[in-house]
C-alpha cells in the first residue's frame, strides 16, 4: 500500500474532470482499507469507486482511498437459488456477465451500467424495471471512523428510489467491502414490459441472456461510452409526481410517458422533459447535453466539474419552470 501525493483523478472518474487528489491510495484488501482509514496524518477521507457516480468540482482534500478490492465468490446454493458474493471493486457489468455466465437471473436488466458493486448498493441502482434491492441480500461494511466490520441485512438499508440509508442517515459513516445477493438458477422472475425491451427482443426466447444482450444494444444506441466520451450515465433522477399533477400534463402534452408508481404517484422520464424544454443536444462549451440521450450530461473534452454543475442547474431552471417538477440530481456532487 502506497499513498501518493498530488495524485491526478482525471483517469478515475468517468466524467474525465482533471482535478487531483492531495494523497491518494489504493486499497486491494480489507486490511489495506483499515490501514488506510487509520491515517492520522489525512483528517479527511475521501472514498473512491468506479468514479462513476460522481461529478468532481474542485480538488480532493485529505487521503483519496481508491476501493479496489476484488473476488466473486458462489456463497450458497439450492436447487432454485443461489447467494453469490461480490468485492466492491469489482465493476458491476463485469459482475453481472459472470452471472448470467453461470446462468443465474436477477440482474440481466441491469448489464452496462457503469461503476463498481459497492456504491451499487449506495445507489441502489436500477434500469428497465428492476432496482438492486430486489435480489439484495446482505452487504459487509468498514466503519471508517474505528474500523469495525458491520453487517447490513436488506431491512437495515432502507432502500429507496436510487436511494438507501448509505446516502441518508449513515452517509460517510461506512464503506461498503461486499454485497451478496440472492438470484434464481430456475423460474426466473423476467421483467421485459419496462422501456424498449420487448422490441428490442422480436421473436428471441426470453431468457436472462436475451434480455441482457437487449438491455446491452439499448443502452449503447442511447448512451455514449465514458471512455470515448465522458460522462457519468444518468445525471438526473426520474422524477416522481403526484398522479393529478401528471394526468394534468398528459391533457396538454398527449405523447407524455409515464409510470405509475405506488399509489397515488407517477413517475415520469426526465430525459422527456429535458428534450422538451430545447435543451438536447445544447452544448455550452465542452459541457453538453447528450445529443441522444437528454438525461445524460457530456464532457467533450476539457470541461470543469464547475461548468458542467453548471448546465446541471440551467437544465434543472428549465424543467421547473415549463413543468413545475423539480428535478434531482442522481450524480453525487463534491
Amino acid at each position: 500500500m502506497k499513498i501518493i501525493p498530488h495524485f491526478s483523478l482525471k483517469s478515475l472518474n468517468t466524467f474525465g474532470i482533471d482535478t487531483h487528489a492531495e494523497a491518494f491510495v489504493s486499497v486491494e484488501s480489507i486490511d489495506e482499507l483499515k490501514t488506510a482509514l487509520s491515517q492520522k496524518d489525512y483528517t479527511q477521507k475521501f472514498l473512491l469507486g468506479g468514479g462513476s457516480n460522481m461529478l468532481l468540482t474542485q480538488p480532493i482534500p485529505g487521503l483519496c482511498i481508491h476501493i479496489n478490492i476484488k473476488g466473486i465468490q458462489l456463497i450458497e446454493e439450492t436447487d432454485g437459488e443461489v447467494i453469490v458474493e461480490a468485492m466492491a471493486g469489482e465493476n458491476w457489468h463485469d459482475f453481472v456477465q459472470w452471472t448470467l455466465d453461470n446462468n443465474f437471473g436477477g440482474l440481466e436488466n441491469l448489464s452496462l451500467i457503469p461503476g463498481n458493486v459497492g456504491t451499487a448498493v449506495i445507489q441502489n441502482i436500477g434500469a428497465y424495471g428492476v432496482e438492486l434491492k430486489d435480489v439484495f441480500h446482505t452487504c459487509e461494511t468498514v466503519e471508517i471512523q474505528g474500523g469495525n466490520e458491520r453487517l447490513f441485512q436488506r431491512e437495515d438499508v432502507h432502500f429507496g428510489y436510487r436511494d438507501s440509508v448509505f446516502k441518508r442517515e449513515e452517509k460517510g459513516r461506512f464503506v461498503i467491502t461486499k454485497l451478496r445477493v440472492r438470484l434464481t438458477k430456475t423460474n426466473h422472475k423476467l421483467s421485459i414490459d419496462y422501456g424498449d425491451i420487448k422490441p428490442a427482443l422480436g421473436e428471441k426466447k426470453i431468457t436472462p441472456k436475451t434480455i441482457a444482450e437487449a438491455v446491452i444494444g439499448i443502452r449503447k444506441s442511447k448512451l455514449p461510452d465514458p471512455k470515448v466520451l465522458g460522462n457519468s450515465g444518468s445525471f438526473f433522477k426520474n422524477p416522481v409526481v403526484s398522479s393529478l399533477h401528471a394526468e394534468t400534463l398528459s391533457m396538454q402534452y398527449p405523447n407524455l410517458p409515464s409510470y405509475r408508481f405506488g399509489v397515488c404517484l407517477t413517475k415520469i422520464p426526465a430525459g422527456w422533459l429535458i428534450e422538451k424544454c430545447g435543451l438536447k443536444g445544447h452544448r455550452e462549451g465542452d459541457a453538453g447535453v447528450h445529443k441522444k440521450q437528454a438525461l445524460v450530461l457530456v464532457n467533450y473534452g476539457n470541461a470543469t466539474g464547475e461548468e458542467i454543475l453548471s448546465l446541471a442547474q440551467k437544465v434543472k431552471k428549465n424543467v421547473l419552470e415549463k413543468f413545475k417538477i423539480p428535478l434531482e440530481f442522481e450524480v453525487n456532487i463534491y
